[in-house]
C-alpha cells in the first residue's frame, strides 16, 4: 500500500494504517456472500509517529467522538463491488476527515458596530 497524504505538509506511511477486510451486506446476490469487499480502515492517532503533538491533541479535540477508547480512527467502507474500489474509498474519507479535523479555524477580527446599523437597533426598540 502506498503512503496516504493528507495535505502538503502531512503524509501518513503505510505501515500507520491498518486495513482489514470482510464480507459486506446489501444488494450484490452471489458476490456479497463469497468474497469479503467491505474495507475497515484504521488509523491510531495516539500513536502515530507521523503526527506532532500539537497535530495530535487538535485531532483529539476535533474527532473526539469519532475515536475508540484506544484513539483510532475507523473508517467503513463497502458501497462498491470491488474491494480496491472499497479501499481507495475509505482512503479518501479517511483523508477527508483528518483533514478537517487538523484546520485551524480562522480567528475573529473584532469590528464595531457601524453607525447604520445602531441606528437600525434603536429605531427597531422605539416600535
Amino acid at each position: 500500500m502506498e503512503p496516504l497524504r493528507i495535505n502538503a505538509r502531512l503524509i501518513l506511511p503505510p505501515n500507520e494504517l491498518h486495513v482489514s477486510f470482510s464480507r459486506s451486506g446489501g444488494p450484490g446476490g452471489q458476490n456479497v456472500n463469497k468474497v469479503a469487499t467491505r474495507v475497515q480502515l484504521r488509523f491510531c492517532v495516539l500513536e502515530s509517529s507521523s503526527l506532532g503533538e500539537r497535530r495530535r491533541a487538535r485531532l483529539r479535540r476535533q474527532l473526539g467522538n469519532r475515536l475508540t477508547k484506544a484513539g483510532e480512527v475507523v473508517v467503513h467502507a463497502s458501497s462498491h463491488r470491488e474491494r480496491g474500489r472499497n479501499l481507495e474509498e475509505a482512503r479518501q474519507r479517511l483523508a477527508s476527515l483528518l483533514r478537517t479535523g487538523l484546520q485551524v479555524p480562522k480567528r475573529r477580527k473584532a469590528t464595531k458596530p457601524t453607525r447604520a446599523s445602531k441606528r437600525k437597533r434603536l429605531d427597531a426598540k422605539r416600535k
